[in-house]
This record gives structure tokens, C-alpha cells and sequence, in this order.
């Protein structure tokens, strides 16, 4: 009992929530039912007792003359008192019974008290039966009974005592009904949250808020909180305040709590109370693209940030690129900004982008970046064009280079055999270069293309450029001497300069004698064994396949029909030589080849034949000729004219040869003595040859019906004009 006075001495005063709490009265002793001739003192507590001031007390309503902390009282009724800091005390029900039995019990029960009731007599009584609600619960010798962890609907008690008398008679005594007056432990927990209305995100404080009552705050209570029937935290907590650290949406919701005793078991639970969490919509959606200006080499990968700077809750974050419908990837997730990768970006990757924030109030979308991919050069392809089929000195030939892929603008570079012949920046994938000729242009060609993201190199191409032959040196060895009737001598062709493989043909005459190759360069030489016909002009023609260069003329006089020896003359024929020829023999004579062909009685083969060409040195043409564009094709390769060889009319001991054509030019027609010359086809003369014996045994023989073979199978006759006839 001291110790019980103490805690509540000890006890906390005001209360927390700011209402003046009550005060609250002790009997010693604590009975609340007592015999007639007894007393009670009754003493007035606060939550900060001991009581200050003066205490006011009443009994059944009515004001008591009494100012003290403590009274003596000895009449039945009820009692309540009230300090200067308190409200008045809950009335307390005090009896003074004159009966010979009395249930005693304490006046101040609470919930999961455990109460002692003592059946008091004025006699020793032999039994005493105790009764709840007019059921025996017990009996038994004792005059005591021990209730464990009362609730507040404990009921009515009674007790009877019996014992006997002098006479033998067994008397029972009954008392009369009591009822213990249970208080409640604790209030009804009730359940604050703050905020009442939370923001998405923000944390929000739970409390499960109920009271002790003064006698008993040394009882400890644990708390425990729910959320739709789930608990919520760790479990039963010695706190009455739980921390939410954010909550959501989804967090919304019914909210309610217990509380209970940890010894007495005494649990109590909450109303229900709704807490919607509040969001905020998003706000002010921005697009980031890395890197950061977005330009992307192809191959790379692109970073695509989506942020907001306001908005709760789980956000959902689209991607879009614009021109399209679906979306390139979607997050949701609760956080203000998320990120989509595009890996390994092509060309059909650029574009412009945007994205979406949604937090189910309505996307909100962001601005258009635009993401420029780049992609490097290719490996160029370059390409030669000239106007024929075989490189000549003096020839314009175009270097083309050529990339497949690449991001404008492109430079390209020209190299011949590593030397940089020239560059260009163009905004495509083709850029050219022109080059005129020399001989020192062949060789090993290659481009290389570069826009910033890597030098790209083409393959090497290989230029072959031909040579022309210059007009060869004919000459007769051994030159000067004296030669006998059946010596051989040695007629030596050869040009000074021309690519090979080189071709001389040797003429008596105009009459080919014979042919010899030079594969590789140089000249080349043909044997000839004199006859006594041998006297005339001899000469050699040169050609690598470019047109046949011919010698100057050297004229071979023999000394005289009786003489052994001859006499070697050489001397120049200059170029109107061949014109002192007759024509007359030679007029009726082409006439009749010209009737023969147009007849259809004599075949022609045509073959390409080039005349003598003059050169100048050859220089380089850039690109940048206005009258070439930049990707114009090559000029279409020259078109060859028509000649025509050698023929045999049918008689087999003759066969005719051209020995001179005069081509019909501006000069000559001046020069003609007739006009209509004009209109007309170049002028060609031929000559009667005899074909030689055929048992004739010398190697000449065989050598010009060798070299007639040949000659049929390279040279068209040349149609000669009504003019030439004429002539």
C-alpha cells in the first residue's frame, strides 16, 4: 500500500494535451464499504501532487466546510474534490453499514487489476461462499477471494458466512450486493497523423494517443500500427509515434493502431481514419541528350534524360522520336528524372526526340532535340576514265573517287605514287581531278577521303600511258661501201622514242619486204640479199599501235648493168616526192579496184590504222574547270575511221599497193586545181607490183611473200575519190 501511494505521488501531473485534468480522491483504508462505527480518511490528489492551494471538497453535491489536502469522514454517501489545478475528481462512493456482514472491496479498480474481496463479519464465521451475479463461484474457510486482471463488466457480488451456535443451530449471514466499480486503465487510443493531408514524398508522423489515468502511469504501454489490416514498421513498439520516411498514393488509405499493457494484457484499439496522400502533378518536363550537343559518330551510343522539376509519386517516363508512334522505351519509377540508352546509333537514328512525364494527372511533354549522327567515310573506290581504251601522252584522263558512306563535307586527296597530286572538299560522295598526260604519268594512283572521323585510303590503281613511236631512222648497213650481186645487207629501222612493243615494217618500193618486232623498245633490223631489181627507194615504218611512223626514204642506185658493184646513194625525199609518180598508169588502175568494190566482187577487211601525231608536253587540270562539273561522266572514247589494205585483183603474178594518200585538208584543196575537191575523199595512189616467182629459192622471195601475208591482214585499202581518177 506505501508503495502504491508513492507511484502515484511520483506520478506526472499536467497533461501533455494541454486539458486540465482531474482530480482524484484516496481512502485509507481503501474499502469502499465499511462498518457503521468506522472511518475513513479521504485525500485529494492532482497530477502534481502533492495538492497546492486550498482543496474544496463536496458530499452528494453539496459544498463541505473544509479547505485541507485530507478529511475524516464517517457518513455514507459520495464524495468529490477539486484543487486549484484540476477539475473536480470523479464522485467516489463511500458506505457505513450497521449489518453484521459487509463485502468489502477496494474503491479504486481499474482494468487488469488483480482485486482482493474480503467478506467481513463481526463474528468468525465457520464458511463464507462468494457469489457473482447470484452464482456461487467459490467456498471455502477463507473470507477472502482473489479476482486476477478484472474487466469493467465484472458483474454484482455478494457473500454468506455460516457458522454455528451454542445450541447446535448453524447460522448464515448474507451481505449485501456489491459492485466493484472497474475504471478504464487507458482511453481508446486515437490515431493523429501529420500531416493530416501529406504531400507524395514527404514523411508523415503516426501517433496512437490515449491516457493513464494518474494511479497508474507506471504502467508501460506498447503501440502498434496498421494500414488496411497490415502492420506496419517492426511490429508493437514501446513508441507512440511511428515515422513514415515518404509516403505515396499508394500509401492512401484506412490507418489505425493498438495499444495494450505489456503485463496486464489489456489491448485497445483505434477508430479507423482515412489519410489520402496528396500529389503534385509534374511540371516543367526537359529532354537531355548525351553527349551534349548531339552530334554521334554511327556506332555510338545516345543517352536520353527525362527530368521534371516538380511531381510525386511513381512518375512514367516515355521516349518518342518524332514522326513516330510508339514510344522507344517507357520507366516508371519515383524519382524526378530517368534515362534510356540507344545503343550502337545508325544513320536512320537522326532525328528529332522528345519525351513524356506522366503521374496520373496527364503527360506533360518536353521540348524537340535534334540528334545529328555522323558517319565516317568509307573506304573510296577510285576510278580512271580516259577517252580511249589505251592511255596516250597528251590524253586528259579524269581520277574519280567515290565513297559509298560518309557525312558531308568530304575532302578529298589525289595521289600519284604517294605524291599529292591535288584535293577538293565537296558536300557528296564523288569528287574528280583531271591530269593531261606526260610519259612520267604512269605509275601507281590512289585517293584517300576524310570528313573528320578517320582518313579512309582507296586501292591502288594502276595508269599504263603510252608513248607514241617518233618517226624512225632508216639506215643501210654497211653504209657507203661497195656491195656486190647477191650481198646481204642489213636494214637497220629504228625510233628514238615510243612505248613498247614496237613494230617496223620494211618497204622497197612501198612494197613491205618485211616485219620485225621490238618487245622491248630499241630497234630492229632486216636482212636483204641484192638482186639486180633492187635499185629504188627503200624506208621502214614504226607503230606501237598508235599509228604507223614512217623513215624518210633512202634510194639504193646500182653503178650501171655491166658493172659488179653498186653504188649506195642516200639522200632525204622530201614529202611531195611520190607526187612525180605517174598517175596516168595508176588512175585506170584504181578505177578498176573502185568498180570491183562497189560490185561486191572484191573483199575488204577493216583493221584500225593511225596516222603520225604531233606532242606538246602534257600538264595537270584541276577539278575546278567551270565547264566540267564535279560529276560529269567521262567524255565518250574516240571513234576510229575506217582504212582499207592491200588487195589482190585476181591475177595471181599482181598485187597493188598504196604509195601515197594525200589527205584532204584545207591546204590541198587550196592548191588543187580543182575546186570541187572540196566534197570529195582523200586522194590515194597505187602501184603494180609483181609477186615474186613462186620457185624462186632466195630468202627474198620467201620474205615478201611473208610480209604480203602480213600486210593483207593489217591495212584496208583506202577508197580512192572519182578525183584521183580523174587525176
Amino acid at each position: 500500500m506505501l508503495l502504491w501511494l508513492l507511484l502515484l505521488i511520483l506520478a506526472p501531473g499536467r497533461d501533455q494535451s494541454g486539458v486540465t485534468p482531474k482530480a482524484f480522491l484516496l481512502l485509507n483504508p481503501p474499502w469502499s464499504t465499511n462498518y457503521e462505527d468506522d472511518s475513513v480518511t479521504l485525500t485529494c490528489r492532482d497530477s502534481l501532487s502533492p495538492a497546492q492551494g486550498d482543496v474544496t471538497w463536496y458530499h452528494d453535491e453539496h459544498l463541505l466546510n473544509k479547505k485541507s489536502e485530507k478529511i475524516q469522514i464517517d457518513k455514507p454517501g459520495y464524495y468529490q474534490c477539486k484543487t486549484q489545478r484540476s477539475s473536480p475528481s470523479d464522485p467516489v462512493r463511500v458506505d457505513f453499514l450497521p449489518d453484521n456482514l459487509i463485502l468489502q472491496a477496494p474503491h479504486l479498480v481499474f482494468e487488469g487489476d488483480t482485486v482482493v474481496l474480503r467478506c467481513q463479519g463481526k463474528e468468525k464465521a465457520s464458511e463464507t461462499i462468494f457469489y457473482k451475479n447470484d452464482k456461487r463461484i467459490t467456498g471455502s474457510y477463507k473470507s477472502n477471494l482473489t479476482l486476477y486482471s478484472v474487466s469493467k463488466d465484472e458483474g454484482k457480488y455478494h457473500c454468506t458466512a455460516s457458522r454455528k451456535t451454542g445450541w447446535g443451530i448453524t447460522k448464515t449471514e448474507t451481505s449485501k450486493h456489491l459492485v466493484i466499480p472497474v475504471q478504464e486503465l487507458f482511453s481508446l487510443p486515437v490515431l493523429t497523423a501529420s500531416p493530416s493531408q501529406p504531400i507524395e514524398g514527404s514523411p508523415v508522423i503516426l501517433k496512437c494517443e490515449t491516457r493513464l489515468p494518474p494511479q497508474r502511469s507506471y504502467i508501460e504501454l506498447q503501440f502498434c500500427f496498421f494500414r488496411d489490416d497490415k502492420a506496419l514498421g517492426s511490429g508493437w513498439s514501446r513508441s507512440p509515434e511511428l515515422k513514415l520516411p515518404a509516403v505515396w498514393s499508394e500509401d492512401s488509405g484506412s490507418y489505425w493502431c493498438q495499444a495494450e499493457t505489456v503485463t496486464y494484457h489489456v489491448r485497445k484499439r483505434s477508430l479507423r481514419s482515412q489519410i489520402h496522400v496528396q500529389r503534385v502533378p509534374v511540371s516543367d518536363v526537359n529532354l537531355e541528350i548525351q553527349p551534349p550537343e548531339g552530334q554521334l559518330i554511327e556506332g555510338g551510343n545516345l543517352l536520353l534524360i527525362c527530368s521534371v522539376a516538380k511531381g510525386t509519386g511513381p512518375v512514367t517516363f516515355s521516349w518518342y522520336k518524332e514522326g513516330t508512334v510508339r514510344s522507344l522505351g517507357t520507366k516508371t519509377q519515383r524519382s524526378l528524372s530517368a534515362e534510356l540508352q540507344i545503343l550502337r546509333v545508325k544513320e536512320r537514328d537522326a532525328g528529332r526526340y522528345y519525351c513524356a512525364a506522366d503521374n496520373i494527372h496527364g503527360p506533360i511533354l518536353s521540348r524537340l532535340i535534334r540528334v545529328t549522327v555522323r558517319i565516317p567515310a568509307s573506304r573510296p573506290v577510285l576510278t580512271l576514265r580516259a577517252p580511249r581504251t589505251q592511255a596516250v601522252v597528251g590524253d586528259v584522263v579524269k581520277l574519280y573517287c567515290e565513297t559509298q558512306r560518309g557525312s558531308p563535307p568530304i575532302l578529298y586527296r589525289f595521289y600519284h605514287e604517294n605524291v599529292n597530286l591535288g584535293s577538293s572538299s565537296v558536300p557528296s560522295r564523288r569528287a574528280f581531278f583531271k591530269l593531261s598526260l606526260t610519259a612520267e604519268h604512269s605509275g601507281n594512283y590512289s585517293c584517300d577521303a576524310d570528313n573528320g572521323l578517320g582518313v579512309q585510303r582507296s586501292d591502288r590503281v594502276t595508269l599504263h600511258v603510252t608513248i607514241p613511236v617518233s618517226q624512225p631512222v632508216f639506215t643501210i648497213n654497211p653504209a657507203g661501201a661497195q656491195a656486190m650481186l647477191g650481198d646481204v645487207l642489213e636494214l637497220r629501222c629504228e625510233a628514238q622514242s615510243g612505248s613498247p612493243p614496237i613494230r617496223y615494217w620494211f618497204y622497197y618500193k612501198n612494197v613491205t619486204l618485211g616485219n620485225s618486232s621490238a618487245p622491248f623498245g630499241g630497234g630492229a633490223s632486216f636482212n636483204l640479199t641484192l638482186l639486180a631489181e633492187h635499185s629504188g627507194n627503200f624506208s621502214c615504218g614504226a607503230d606501237n599501235g598508235l599509228g604507223v611512223q614512217r623513215s624518210e626514204m633512202v634510194i639504193l642506185n646500182l653503178a650501171g648493168p655491166s658493172s659488179n658493184k653498186i653504188t649506195l646513194i642516200t639522200e632525204v625525199v622530201i614529202g611531195g616526192l611520190l607526187s612525180l609518180l605517174g598517175f596516168a598508169g595508176t588512175a585506170g588502175l584504181v578505177g578498176y579496184f573502185r568498180s570491183q568494190r562497189n560490185s561486191g566482187e572484191l573483199p575488204t577487211t577493216q583493221t584500225p590504222s593511225y596516222s603520225p601525231r604531233e606532242f606538246n608536253k602534257p600538264s595537270m587540270i584541276s577539278n575546278t574547270d567551270p565547264e566540267e562539273p564535279t560529276y560529269s561522266e567521262p567524255p565518250d572514247e574516240m571513234e576510229l575511221q575506217p582504212v582499207y589494205s592491200n588487195v589482190d585483183p585476181g591475177d595471181s603474178n599482181l598485187v597493188y599497193s598504196q604509195i601515197l594518200s594525200i589527205p584532204h585538208t584545207k591546204e590541198n584543196s587550196a592548191n588543187s586545181p580543182r575546186s570541187h575537191w572540196e566534197d570529195k575523199e582523200p586522194i590515194v595512189i597505187y602501184s603494180e607490183l609483181k609477186k615474186a616467182h613462186p620457185d624462186d629459192s632466195t630468202g627474198l622471195a620467201i620474205d615478201q611473200d611473208t610480209d604480203f601475208e602480213d600486210a593483207a591482214e593489217n591495212y584496208e585499202n583506202v577508197p580512192c575519190t572519182s578525183s584521183a581518177l580523174d587525176h
